[in-house]
């Protein structure tokens, strides 16, 4: 079994990286997304006892005091963190600039949609997992898509 200080990384690319015994997570460790995002903890023969998540933004997350997204405050963390952008300027994701979505796809956050093969892939094109039919409708019905117009108008020249 699996002891000491090491890497491991699970069927669906998250990684743990840290203390092991008895082939479980104990001690300091962390997880790893592939997307992004991780969740360093306090492991005792395989549970977190104490643990926080950041998210890939650097935005941690509180039980507690959760401040963000709260239906008073609608701002991204990008804003609260650096401003906002000027009048006009529409920012449209977490992520500005945001990316640019494969044609007749959607963002659901984590990568691409294509409604067509019911397949997410990540922002790299590698692949998720397939979408059962409750996400399928929940992106169709609001995720942003690739033919989408932001409210930024074109430059005059």
């Amino acid at each position: 079994r699996m002891e000491g200080f090491g890497y491991y990384t699970l069927p669906m690319g998250t990684e743990y990286r840290g203390s092991l015994w008895d082939g479980m997570f104990h001690g300091q460790g962390e997880l790893r997304r592939p997307t992004g995002g991780a969740y360093r903890a306090l492991w005792d023969r395989g549970l977190p006892t104490q643990g926080k998540y950041t998210f890939t933004d650097g935005l941690e997350f509180e039980v507690e005091k959760w401040l963000y997204c709260d239906g008073y405050d609608r701002r991204f963390y990008t804003e609260i963190s650096s401003g906002f952008k000027p009048p006009g300027i529409a920012q449209l994701t977490n992520l500005d600039p945001p990316k640019i979505i494969p044609k007749g796809c959607y963002d659901c956050g984590d990568g691409f949609y294509n409604p067509k093969t019911r397949i997410v892939v990540d922002y790299k094109r590698k692949f998720l997992r397939n979408a059962d039919d409750d996400e399928h409708e929940w992106i169709l019905r609001t995720c942003r898509k690739a033919w989408d117009l932001t409210a930024e108008e074109e430059p005059k020249p």
